[in-house]
Protein backbone atom coordinates (compact mmCIF):
# COMPACT_ATOMS: atom_id res chain seq x y z
CA UNK A 1 0.00 0.00 0.00
CA UNK A 2 2.87 2.38 0.57
CA UNK A 3 4.65 1.93 -2.46
CA UNK A 4 1.30 2.30 -3.92
CA UNK A 5 0.53 6.13 -2.08
CA UNK A 6 3.94 7.23 -3.48
CA UNK A 7 3.31 6.56 -6.51
CA UNK A 8 -0.30 8.24 -6.67
CA UNK A 9 1.31 11.13 -4.80
CA UNK A 10 3.69 12.04 -7.09
CA UNK A 11 1.81 10.82 -10.18
CA UNK A 12 -0.65 13.59 -8.98
CA UNK A 13 2.10 16.28 -8.07
CA UNK A 14 3.54 15.97 -11.57
CA UNK A 15 0.11 16.20 -13.02
CA UNK A 16 -0.82 18.95 -11.50
CA UNK A 17 2.60 20.86 -11.82
CA UNK A 18 2.56 20.03 -15.61
CA UNK A 19 -1.32 21.48 -15.63
CA UNK A 20 -0.54 24.73 -14.35
CA UNK A 21 3.12 25.27 -14.90
CA UNK A 22 4.30 22.99 -16.69
CA UNK A 23 2.40 23.62 -19.94
CA UNK A 24 2.14 27.33 -19.40
CA UNK A 25 5.97 27.38 -19.90
CA UNK A 26 5.95 24.79 -22.75
CA UNK A 27 3.75 27.43 -24.29
CA UNK A 28 6.27 30.79 -23.89
CA UNK A 29 8.84 28.98 -25.07
CA UNK A 30 7.22 27.75 -27.96
CA UNK A 31 6.15 31.14 -28.40
CA UNK A 32 9.79 32.52 -28.30
CA UNK A 33 11.43 29.58 -30.34
CA UNK A 34 8.54 28.86 -32.68
CA UNK A 35 6.64 32.66 -33.70
CA UNK A 36 4.41 33.36 -36.23
CA UNK A 37 3.75 36.77 -36.51
CA UNK A 38 0.12 37.55 -37.44
CA UNK A 39 0.45 40.11 -41.23
CA UNK A 40 -2.12 42.46 -40.30
CA UNK A 41 -3.63 44.27 -42.96
CA UNK A 42 -6.48 46.75 -43.02
CA UNK A 43 -9.08 45.92 -44.47
CA UNK A 44 -12.64 46.75 -44.55
CA UNK A 45 -14.90 43.94 -44.84
CA UNK A 46 -18.98 43.84 -43.84
CA UNK A 47 -19.41 42.97 -40.54
CA UNK A 48 -22.76 40.87 -38.74
CA UNK A 49 -22.43 41.77 -35.19
CA UNK A 50 -24.77 39.36 -33.23
CA UNK A 51 -25.77 39.09 -29.71
CA UNK A 52 -27.63 36.29 -27.89
CA UNK A 53 -29.58 38.06 -24.90
CA UNK A 54 -32.32 36.68 -22.10
CA UNK A 55 -33.72 39.14 -20.51
CA UNK A 56 -31.35 41.97 -21.39
CA UNK A 57 -33.42 45.03 -20.61
CA UNK A 58 -31.40 46.55 -18.20
CA UNK A 59 -28.40 46.47 -20.72
CA UNK A 60 -29.80 46.16 -24.35
CA UNK A 61 -30.00 50.14 -24.62
CA UNK A 62 -26.31 50.98 -23.48
CA UNK A 63 -25.37 47.79 -25.21
CA UNK A 64 -26.82 49.42 -29.20
CA UNK A 65 -25.23 52.66 -27.97
CA UNK A 66 -21.72 51.57 -27.54
CA UNK A 67 -22.03 49.24 -30.90
CA UNK A 68 -22.71 52.57 -33.00
CA UNK A 69 -19.51 54.12 -31.43
CA UNK A 70 -17.92 51.38 -32.96
CA UNK A 71 -14.82 53.23 -35.52
CA UNK A 72 -15.87 51.63 -38.53
CA UNK A 73 -17.99 52.38 -41.61
CA UNK A 74 -21.79 52.25 -40.40
CA UNK A 75 -22.79 51.12 -43.45
CA UNK A 76 -20.40 48.39 -43.83
CA UNK A 77 -22.21 46.94 -40.27
CA UNK A 78 -25.27 44.84 -39.40
CA UNK A 79 -26.06 43.75 -36.00
CA UNK A 80 -28.58 40.95 -35.10
CA UNK A 81 -29.89 40.57 -31.76
CA UNK A 82 -31.39 37.08 -31.36
CA UNK A 83 -34.02 37.10 -28.04
CA UNK A 84 -33.86 34.14 -26.38
CA UNK A 85 -37.10 33.22 -24.29
CA UNK A 86 -37.19 36.80 -23.20
CA UNK A 87 -39.99 37.52 -21.37
CA UNK A 88 -39.17 41.62 -20.81
CA UNK A 89 -38.96 44.29 -23.31
CA UNK A 90 -35.63 43.29 -24.68
CA UNK A 91 -37.54 42.71 -28.33
CA UNK A 92 -39.13 45.91 -28.38
CA UNK A 93 -36.41 48.48 -26.96
CA UNK A 94 -34.53 46.65 -30.32
CA UNK A 95 -37.68 47.22 -32.31
CA UNK A 96 -37.67 51.07 -31.23
CA UNK A 97 -33.69 51.82 -31.77
CA UNK A 98 -34.44 53.20 -34.56
CA UNK A 99 -31.82 51.92 -36.44
CA UNK A 100 -31.63 50.48 -40.00
CA UNK A 101 -28.96 48.07 -39.52
CA UNK A 102 -30.53 46.77 -36.26
CA UNK A 103 -32.89 43.63 -36.25
CA UNK A 104 -34.41 41.21 -33.84
CA UNK A 105 -34.78 37.73 -33.88
CA UNK A 106 -37.73 36.74 -31.50
CA UNK A 107 -37.82 33.23 -30.04
CA UNK A 108 -40.69 32.98 -27.51
CA UNK A 109 -39.67 29.20 -26.38
CA UNK A 110 -36.06 29.62 -24.96
CA UNK A 111 -33.88 27.58 -27.27
CA UNK A 112 -30.31 27.78 -26.20
CA UNK A 113 -27.63 30.04 -27.20
CA UNK A 114 -26.40 27.58 -29.97
CA UNK A 115 -29.51 27.46 -31.55
CA UNK A 116 -29.85 31.04 -31.65
CA UNK A 117 -26.20 31.65 -32.74
CA UNK A 118 -27.11 29.46 -35.72
CA UNK A 119 -29.80 31.12 -37.26
CA UNK A 120 -28.36 34.28 -36.69
CA UNK A 121 -25.65 33.24 -38.58
CA UNK A 122 -28.40 31.86 -41.02
CA UNK A 123 -29.47 35.05 -41.76
CA UNK A 124 -25.90 37.44 -41.76
CA UNK A 125 -24.82 39.07 -44.74
CA UNK A 126 -22.09 40.10 -43.39
CA UNK A 127 -18.52 38.56 -44.64
CA UNK A 128 -17.04 38.77 -40.46
CA UNK A 129 -19.09 37.70 -37.91
CA UNK A 130 -18.68 39.69 -34.72
CA UNK A 131 -19.81 37.68 -31.91
CA UNK A 132 -20.27 39.76 -28.17
CA UNK A 133 -22.68 39.46 -25.57
CA UNK A 134 -25.23 42.59 -24.05
CA UNK A 135 -23.68 42.89 -20.90
CA UNK A 136 -19.65 43.83 -22.18
CA UNK A 137 -18.67 46.76 -23.46
CA UNK A 138 -16.43 47.09 -26.60
CA UNK A 139 -13.66 49.40 -26.76
CA UNK A 140 -14.45 51.68 -29.89
CA UNK A 141 -11.53 50.26 -31.84
CA UNK A 142 -12.24 46.76 -31.07
CA UNK A 143 -13.72 45.60 -34.42
CA UNK A 144 -10.65 47.18 -36.67
CA UNK A 145 -8.46 45.33 -34.56
CA UNK A 146 -10.30 41.84 -34.93
CA UNK A 147 -10.75 42.87 -38.56
CA UNK A 148 -7.05 43.81 -38.98
CA UNK A 149 -5.95 40.07 -38.50
CA UNK A 150 -8.10 38.64 -40.93
CA UNK A 151 -6.56 40.51 -43.13
CA UNK A 152 -3.72 37.88 -43.00
CA UNK A 153 -5.59 34.89 -44.91
CA UNK A 154 -4.21 32.06 -42.87
CA UNK A 155 -6.25 33.49 -39.70
CA UNK A 156 -9.90 32.04 -39.35
CA UNK A 157 -10.86 33.11 -35.99
CA UNK A 158 -10.00 36.19 -33.66
CA UNK A 159 -10.58 36.54 -29.89
CA UNK A 160 -10.41 39.55 -27.89
CA UNK A 161 -9.27 40.25 -24.69
CA UNK A 162 -11.91 40.85 -21.59
CA UNK A 163 -10.64 43.76 -19.08
CA UNK A 164 -12.38 43.32 -15.80
CA UNK A 165 -13.82 46.34 -14.04
CA UNK A 166 -14.56 47.11 -10.58
CA UNK A 167 -12.61 44.91 -8.53
CA UNK A 168 -13.34 45.22 -4.83
CA UNK A 169 -13.03 42.36 -3.41
CA UNK A 170 -10.26 39.51 -2.18
CA UNK A 171 -12.40 36.92 -4.22
CA UNK A 172 -12.52 39.13 -7.51
CA UNK A 173 -8.69 40.43 -6.91
CA UNK A 174 -7.95 36.50 -6.88
CA UNK A 175 -10.28 35.92 -10.41
CA UNK A 176 -8.91 39.04 -12.15
CA UNK A 177 -5.49 37.45 -11.37
CA UNK A 178 -6.50 34.33 -12.49
CA UNK A 179 -7.50 35.90 -15.90
CA UNK A 180 -4.82 37.89 -16.19
CA UNK A 181 -3.15 34.22 -16.23
CA UNK A 182 -5.27 32.37 -18.59
CA UNK A 183 -4.78 35.37 -21.04
CA UNK A 184 -0.93 34.85 -20.68
CA UNK A 185 -1.28 31.21 -21.71
CA UNK A 186 -3.92 32.29 -24.80
CA UNK A 187 -1.26 34.44 -25.88
CA UNK A 188 1.44 32.43 -26.19
CA UNK A 189 -0.35 29.78 -27.82
CA UNK A 190 -1.28 32.52 -30.00
CA UNK A 191 2.40 33.71 -31.03
CA UNK A 192 2.96 30.46 -32.07
CA UNK A 193 -0.04 29.11 -33.80
CA UNK A 194 -3.38 28.65 -32.12
CA UNK A 195 -5.16 29.48 -29.23
CA UNK A 196 -7.73 27.20 -27.75
CA UNK A 197 -10.82 29.15 -26.85
CA UNK A 198 -11.57 32.47 -27.80
CA UNK A 199 -13.23 35.40 -25.12
CA UNK A 200 -16.98 34.63 -25.39
CA UNK A 201 -17.47 38.51 -24.90
CA UNK A 202 -15.80 39.71 -28.15
CA UNK A 203 -14.55 37.47 -31.00
CA UNK A 204 -14.57 37.31 -34.88
CA UNK A 205 -15.28 34.61 -37.10
CA UNK A 206 -15.00 34.62 -40.97
CA UNK A 207 -18.81 33.43 -41.93
CA UNK A 208 -17.67 30.97 -44.60
CA UNK A 209 -15.65 29.09 -41.76
CA UNK A 210 -19.00 29.04 -38.92
CA UNK A 211 -20.18 25.54 -38.56
CA UNK A 212 -23.55 25.30 -37.33
CA UNK A 213 -23.12 24.22 -33.81
CA UNK A 214 -24.87 21.11 -32.03
CA UNK A 215 -28.22 21.95 -30.29
CA UNK A 216 -26.33 21.39 -26.66
CA UNK A 217 -23.36 22.69 -26.73
CA UNK A 218 -22.63 25.35 -24.20
CA UNK A 219 -19.22 26.48 -25.23
CA UNK A 220 -19.34 28.59 -28.99
CA UNK A 221 -16.25 30.03 -27.58
CA UNK A 222 -14.54 27.03 -27.15
CA UNK A 223 -16.02 24.87 -30.25
CA UNK A 224 -16.67 27.24 -33.25
CA UNK A 225 -12.42 27.95 -32.94
CA UNK A 226 -11.91 24.58 -32.52
CA UNK A 227 -14.27 24.27 -35.79
CA UNK A 228 -11.93 26.93 -37.55
CA UNK A 229 -8.53 25.34 -36.62
CA UNK A 230 -10.01 22.21 -38.10
CA UNK A 231 -9.81 23.73 -41.47
CA UNK A 232 -5.76 24.69 -41.42
CA UNK A 233 -6.76 28.34 -40.37
CA UNK A 234 -5.42 29.92 -37.31
CA UNK A 235 -7.06 31.23 -34.33
CA UNK A 236 -5.11 34.61 -33.05
CA UNK A 237 -5.45 36.38 -29.78
CA UNK A 238 -5.33 40.36 -30.27
CA UNK A 239 -4.71 41.80 -26.56
CA UNK A 240 -5.83 45.35 -28.29
CA UNK A 241 -9.63 44.57 -29.04
CA UNK A 242 -10.50 44.86 -25.80
CA UNK A 243 -14.77 44.54 -24.12
CA UNK A 244 -14.47 45.72 -20.28
CA UNK A 245 -16.72 43.82 -17.78
CA UNK A 246 -17.27 43.08 -14.46
CA UNK A 247 -16.50 39.88 -12.49
CA UNK A 248 -18.29 38.71 -9.74
CA UNK A 249 -17.16 39.48 -6.57
CA UNK A 250 -18.39 36.98 -3.73
CA UNK A 251 -18.03 33.06 -4.81
CA UNK A 252 -21.49 32.28 -4.80
CA UNK A 253 -22.05 35.03 -7.26
CA UNK A 254 -19.37 33.24 -9.58
CA UNK A 255 -20.68 29.43 -8.85
CA UNK A 256 -23.28 29.66 -11.88
CA UNK A 257 -20.98 31.03 -14.44
CA UNK A 258 -18.04 28.82 -13.77
CA UNK A 259 -20.52 25.73 -13.50
CA UNK A 260 -21.81 26.06 -16.54
CA UNK A 261 -18.34 26.88 -18.33
CA UNK A 262 -16.53 23.73 -16.76
CA UNK A 263 -19.69 21.41 -17.38
CA UNK A 264 -19.57 23.21 -21.02
CA UNK A 265 -15.99 21.70 -20.99
CA UNK A 266 -17.28 18.10 -20.32
CA UNK A 267 -20.07 18.92 -22.87
CA UNK A 268 -17.62 18.61 -25.48
CA UNK A 269 -16.92 15.53 -25.30
CA UNK A 270 -20.53 14.73 -26.41
CA UNK A 271 -20.75 17.08 -29.05
CA UNK A 272 -17.84 16.89 -30.92
CA UNK A 273 -16.17 13.82 -29.62
CA UNK A 274 -13.76 14.36 -32.53
CA UNK A 275 -12.04 16.92 -30.30
CA UNK A 276 -10.35 13.90 -28.10
CA UNK A 277 -8.71 12.24 -31.44
CA UNK A 278 -5.00 13.71 -32.24
CA UNK A 279 -5.78 11.88 -35.89
CA UNK A 280 -8.67 14.49 -36.37
CA UNK A 281 -8.15 17.41 -34.12
CA UNK A 282 -4.55 19.41 -35.25
CA UNK A 283 -4.38 21.05 -31.76
CA UNK A 284 -4.95 18.12 -29.62
CA UNK A 285 -1.72 18.59 -27.72
CA UNK A 286 -3.05 22.11 -26.61
CA UNK A 287 -6.72 20.83 -26.40
CA UNK A 288 -5.82 18.18 -23.75
CA UNK A 289 -3.35 20.45 -22.00
CA UNK A 290 -5.36 23.38 -21.69
CA UNK A 291 -9.16 22.23 -20.92
CA UNK A 292 -9.36 18.87 -20.58
CA UNK A 293 -6.68 18.21 -17.83
CA UNK A 294 -7.35 21.10 -16.02
CA UNK A 295 -11.03 19.25 -15.25
CA UNK A 296 -8.83 16.68 -13.40
CA UNK A 297 -7.24 18.97 -11.40
CA UNK A 298 -9.47 19.12 -7.87
CA UNK A 299 -9.60 15.39 -7.67
CA UNK A 300 -5.58 15.42 -8.05
CA UNK A 301 -5.23 17.66 -5.11
CA UNK A 302 -8.05 15.04 -3.16
CA UNK A 303 -5.13 12.29 -4.43
CA UNK A 304 -2.82 13.94 -3.90
CA UNK A 305 -4.00 14.78 -0.10
CA UNK A 306 -4.93 11.31 0.32
CA UNK A 307 -1.99 10.05 -0.23
CA UNK A 308 0.16 12.24 1.76
CA UNK A 309 -2.18 11.85 5.07
CA UNK A 310 -1.19 7.79 4.19
CA UNK A 311 2.44 8.71 3.84
CA UNK A 312 2.97 11.24 6.64
CA UNK A 313 4.14 8.91 9.43
CA UNK A 314 6.83 7.03 6.86
CA UNK A 315 8.99 9.96 5.36
CA UNK A 316 9.34 13.45 6.47
CA UNK A 317 8.66 15.10 2.73
CA UNK A 318 5.14 13.53 2.90
CA UNK A 319 4.61 15.64 6.37
CA UNK A 320 5.94 18.76 5.35
CA UNK A 321 4.01 18.23 1.96
CA UNK A 322 0.68 17.67 3.87
CA UNK A 323 1.40 20.36 6.33
CA UNK A 324 1.72 22.66 2.96
CA UNK A 325 -1.79 21.75 1.67
CA UNK A 326 -3.43 22.42 5.09
CA UNK A 327 -1.70 25.53 5.28
CA UNK A 328 -2.92 26.30 2.37
CA UNK A 329 -6.82 25.37 2.90
CA UNK A 330 -6.05 27.00 6.38
CA UNK A 331 -5.56 30.54 4.37
CA UNK A 332 -8.53 30.27 2.66
CA UNK A 333 -10.30 29.37 6.08
CA UNK A 334 -8.73 32.78 7.56
CA UNK A 335 -9.90 34.76 4.75
CA UNK A 336 -13.66 33.63 5.34
CA UNK A 337 -13.35 34.50 9.13
CA UNK A 338 -10.44 37.86 8.58
CA UNK A 339 -11.52 39.30 5.15
CA UNK A 340 -8.59 42.09 5.85
CA UNK A 341 -6.02 38.92 4.82
CA UNK A 342 -7.58 39.42 1.58
CA UNK A 343 -5.25 42.47 0.82
CA UNK A 344 -2.09 40.07 0.66
CA UNK A 345 -1.92 39.18 -3.00
CA UNK A 346 -0.80 35.25 -1.82
CA UNK A 347 -3.94 35.32 0.03
CA UNK A 348 -6.12 36.55 -3.45
CA UNK A 349 -4.41 33.84 -5.05
CA UNK A 350 -5.18 30.95 -2.94
CA UNK A 351 -9.00 31.68 -2.33
CA UNK A 352 -9.39 31.95 -6.35
CA UNK A 353 -7.51 28.65 -6.53
CA UNK A 354 -10.05 26.90 -4.15
CA UNK A 355 -12.96 27.96 -5.57
CA UNK A 356 -12.08 27.38 -8.77
CA UNK A 357 -11.17 24.10 -8.26
CA UNK A 358 -13.83 23.58 -6.16
CA UNK A 359 -16.59 24.33 -8.85
CA UNK A 360 -14.46 21.73 -11.17
CA UNK A 361 -14.78 19.15 -8.55
CA UNK A 362 -18.63 20.39 -8.58
CA UNK A 363 -19.44 20.69 -12.25
CA UNK A 364 -18.13 16.86 -12.95
CA UNK A 365 -20.57 15.78 -10.33
CA UNK A 366 -23.14 17.91 -12.13
CA UNK A 367 -22.47 16.70 -15.89
CA UNK A 368 -22.02 12.70 -14.26
CA UNK A 369 -25.48 13.79 -13.02
CA UNK A 370 -27.17 15.59 -15.76
CA UNK A 371 -25.16 14.10 -19.24
CA UNK A 372 -26.80 16.83 -21.34
CA UNK A 373 -29.10 18.56 -19.23
CA UNK A 374 -29.99 21.82 -21.39
CA UNK A 375 -28.12 25.00 -19.44
CA UNK A 376 -27.70 28.80 -20.71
Amino acid sequence: MGTIAALVCRASLLLLLYIFVGYPLIAWLCAKVMRRPVRKQPILPTVSIIIVVRDGVQHIRAKLKNLRALDYPPEYIEVIVACDGCKDRTAALVRHAHDARVRVLEFPVARGKALCLNDAVATARGEVLLMTDVQHKLSPLALRELVDNLGDPRVGAVSGSLELENVNSTFGHGVSAYWHYEKFIRHQESRCGSSIGVCGALYAVRNELYKPLPAATLLDDVLVPMDVAATGRRVVFEPRAIAWGETAQAPMEEQPRRLRAMVGCFQLMDVAPWLLSPARNPLWFQFMSHKMLRLLAPWLLLSLLLSCTYLARQHIAYGAMLAGLLACAGVVAIERARPDAGRWLPVRLMVAFFYLNLYAAQASIAYARSRGEHLW
